[in-house]
């Protein structure tokens, strides 16, 4: 079963509150088990730019079902999958992209986040991803 519109919106909701809490402007894209985009935010003056970002955050840790970050390590030059952005309509390999997984730990869809730096993008995903887990 993928993810609900239900749990993507709670997944924004504790997202949101987190940038919230760290005084960031995010954009924040929830896409379900298909890659789908099912819920997105953007935060009043979030960068235009992180839009697009946001969601093909999402959609990279839901293609790979990894995290984003974990991805752009190997995505380095001499790495195993170097160059790896460039397929799939253009990946992002830098932290911000979470899967989102079940209590049977089978992913049901992944959580996007940017705006700010990537450790805040993150921390902001990362509030997200446990809104779900939590449940």
């Amino acid at each position: 079963m993928g993810i609900t519109l239900e749990q993507a919106q709670a997944a924004i909701q504790a997202a949101h509150r987190k940038a919230l809490e760290m005084g960031v402007k995010m954009n924040i894209a929830v896409v379900d088990a298909g890659a789908n985009l099912t819920a997105f935010v953007r935060m009043d003056d979030a960068w235009l730019g992180s839009l697009d970002i946001s969601i093909k955050k999402a959609k990279t840790a839901r293609f790979f079902d990894m995290p984003t970050g974990d991805l752009g390590k190997a995505s380095q030059p001499g790495g195993s999958l170097y160059n790896i952005e460039h397929s799939n309509g253009g990946l992002i390999t830098f932290p911000g992209g979470l899967p989102i997984m079940d209590s049977g730990n089978r992913v049901i869809g992944a959580i996007g986040v940017s705006g700010s730096s990537v450790e805040d993008d993150h921390a902001v995903a990362e509030a997200g991803v446990k809104a779900i887990q939590g449940q």
